[in-house]
């Protein structure tokens, strides 16, 4: 089927986001500089992406339709099979719009090389139209990139493009008991990081970093998270021992084969979200157990 529409998918920018919150750019200045901060970098970087997103949208309009979407509509949005995905943004917002991908073909697209590590972004405003051109004639290259999926005892789930975590919605420990390779403990934590290949660059790199930090005398080679496609990797964060809570089981990987059963003993404020937005979650409270696992469904992400 042929592509007739590309759908160009963005976030506010800082700048967007605090003239929304203080009504004009005048007062959002006057709120940043009377705290001491500098403006400048806000607006040097809504300059540069609303320049790449001109080139981009100029470049896609001269052989395609388009149209863009902002990242809060994203979850409610229906895909059409005749769509293209094209992300323009942060390595964040290709997790978020992946999950209600549908399969399409995703087109991430670095704005900001200065800026922006882009992990997930192969392609800048520059060169990403070739391959465009390759995804309309369906000869383009993909990487299949799994979900991880949370499945509770009540038939509720939810999927992650990078992470699942599974905790308590505030800053207390959350409690629980874990079940994984024939090991069960009771724990006490600050949760569980569950992650993907993709996911393994991001926020479980920062666990790996400060991991790293804390041995740094006892010269441990600071390594970083080694995930394969059809693997998880999961992390307990900050695991207390006591009486009633062990620290035996606090990393392992999840593939096809295994899955990680973890029982909520928290009366409240049990949560089980996903990349990183708190706003996508299941309640995971006392008597919910979820089965962590790999999904069936998977992403495309163009080559």
């Amino acid at each position: 089927m042929t592509p007739e529409y590309a759908i160009i998918v963005k976030n506010k920018t800082r700048l967007e986001a605090l003239i929304e919150r203080f009504n004009t750019k005048a007062q959002a200045k006057f709120y940043i500089e009377k705290q001491g901060a500098s403006f400048e970098d806000y607006e040097l970087e809504d300059e540069a992406f609303k320049m790449a997103l001109h080139k981009l949208q100029t470049s896609l309009s001269s052989f395609i339709k388009n149209k863009i979407v902002e990242r809060t509509f994203i979850p409610s949005y229906i895909f059409s099979p005749k769509n293209i995905i094209v992300v323009i943004g942060q390595d964040g917002l290709v997790a978020n719009t992946a999950k209600y991908s549908m399969g399409l073909p995703i087109i991430a697209v670095n704005p900001d090389k200065e800026r922006y590590d882009g992990a997930l972004l192969p392609f800048d405003v520059f060169n990403f139209t070739k391959v465009v051109e390759k995804v309309m004639s369906g000869t383009y290259n993909f990487k299949e990139m799994k979900f991880a999926k949370a499945t509770l005892n009540d038939g509720q789930s939810i999927m992650a493009f990078n992470d699942l975590f599974i905790g308590a919605a505030s800053h207390v420990s959350a409690r629980y008991k874990i079940s994984f390779s024939a090991q069960k403990e009771e724990h006490s934590s600050s949760g569980i990081i569950v992650s993907t290949t993709a996911g393994s660059t991001g926020w479980m790199s920062s666990i790996y970093n400060m991991a790293f930090g804390i041995n740094k005398k006892s010269k441990i080679a600071h390594t970083k998270p080694q995930v394969k496609n059809d693997e998880l990797l999961f992390v307990v964060r900050e695991p207390f021992k006591s009486k009633r809570t062990q620290t035996e089981i606090v990393s392992g990987k999840i593939n096809l084969n295994s899955q990680l059963q973890i029982e909520s003993l928290m009366p409240r404020n049990g949560i089980i979200f996903s990349d990183g937005i708190e706003s996508d979650y299941l309640n995971f409270n006392s008597g919910s157990i979820a089965t962590i696992g790999l999904s069936q469904e998977s992403a495309k992400i163009v080559q």
